[in-house]
């Protein structure tokens, strides 16, 4: 219990004793002047009925003030779920639109890839034809030199064997 309405019922049950321990005087008719009139009327219960009065009223305020709290709490509770729902739902958006950005990041990166492996064996092709030929113009250039120093040595032969016959 808070300590204002701790205090709350403390002070009307002093009130209540009061007017129970001194009910005679409370009952006790006076005269009570109204500004008009004069009335006859016992100023105890007078006040007391006053009092009781002014606490109803005081109750009424405090329940209508609680209860239009209440609502607007829920009113702004309500707000900040509205709020955090679409906070999500962008958040979620933000990340479907990153997963579709690096998706497509990453195809054109395997596009990319693609198209540099076939650049990259098409070049490495090329660079084998080169190769090929060039170790087969080796071959037939060597070929061409050994022939050459074939006849060479079979005229050096033939002409020394001549040389000794003459």
């Amino acid at each position: 219990m808070q300590i204002r309405t701790f205090l709350f019922i403390i002070i009307l049950g002093a009130i209540g004793a009061l007017a129970a321990l001194n009910w005679e005087v409370f009952n006790t008719p006076t005269a009570l002047w109204l500004g008009v009139t004069t009335v006859q009327a016992p100023l105890g219960l007078v006040m007391l009925g006053f009092t009781a009065l002014l606490t109803l009223f005081f109750l009424a305020v405090v329940i209508y003030l609680q209860s239009s709290v209440l609502l607007e709490a829920r009113r702004h509770a309500k707000e900040l779920q509205v709020h955090r729902e679409r906070a999500d739902q962008a958040e979620a958006s933000r990340f479907i639109e990153l997963r579709n950005l690096m998706e497509a990041e990453m195809q054109s990166v395997g596009q990319q890839n693609l198209e540099l492996r076939g650049t990259l064996l098409d070049r490495m092709e090329r660079l084998q034809s080169g190769i090929v030929l060039a170790i087969e113009e080796s071959g037939n250039t060597v070929a061409a030199h050994i022939g050459e120093l074939e006849d060479r040595l079979e005229r050096g032969t033939n002409v020394g064997t001549s040389n000794r016959l003459a």
